[in-house]
């Protein structure tokens, strides 16, 4: 199953992007032995649009466009489910194990949060918890998370909870 982060904001380029990187490279090299691989992102632009609202519909018409159409969608959203990584990785491990689709967008929503689009196709709601924080931090948060639910499905000693 492919993985795929799909987000508003661009990391720039430092510590954050570093970080992010690293995730994604132990989370990909892990990932192909657990059948959830390739994982990929892309990143959007902000609207430049004077309105929170029109800002929202103009972010997630750019989103839905990069996602693939038969792609389960995951929405990073405050108001969402809040997880333990034990469960969200049964919860990984069991989209995998059902096969109805050929991978899982994880979708992060620009400053002022998703347009109705994506949260209407969102299959799912999770919440990184009730801190807000900041858009290349919840990056990494996510990317660390993705890593670590895998090796808590592989096994693998890095989670000790």
């Amino acid at each position: 199953m492919r993985l795929l982060i799909a987000a508003v904001g661009k990391l720039k380029r430092g510590p954050e992007r570093e970080l992010c990187t690293h995730y994604f490279g132990r989370a990909e090299a892990l990932g192909r032995s657990l059948g959830l691989s390739p994982l990929t992102s892309i990143e959007l632009s902000e609207s430049r649009a004077p309105e929170a609202a029109a800002r929202r519909s103009a972010e997630a018409e750019a989103l839905l466009a990069k996602i693939p159409i038969d792609f389960t969608i995951v929405c990073l959203d405050p108001g969402g489910e809040m997880r333990s990584s034990e469960a969200f990785a049964s919860g990984l491990g069991a989209l995998r194990d059902d096969a109805a689709a050929p991978g899982v967008a994880f979708v992060l929503g620009g400053p002022d949060g998703h347009g109705q689009p994506v949260l209407d196709r969102g299959a799912q709601s999770l919440s990184l918890g009730p801190m807000t924080l900041p858009h290349g931090l919840a990056r990494i948060v996510l990317a660390e998370q993705l890593y670590r639910a895998m090796t808590i499905l592989s096994g693998h000693p890095y989670h000790r909870a």
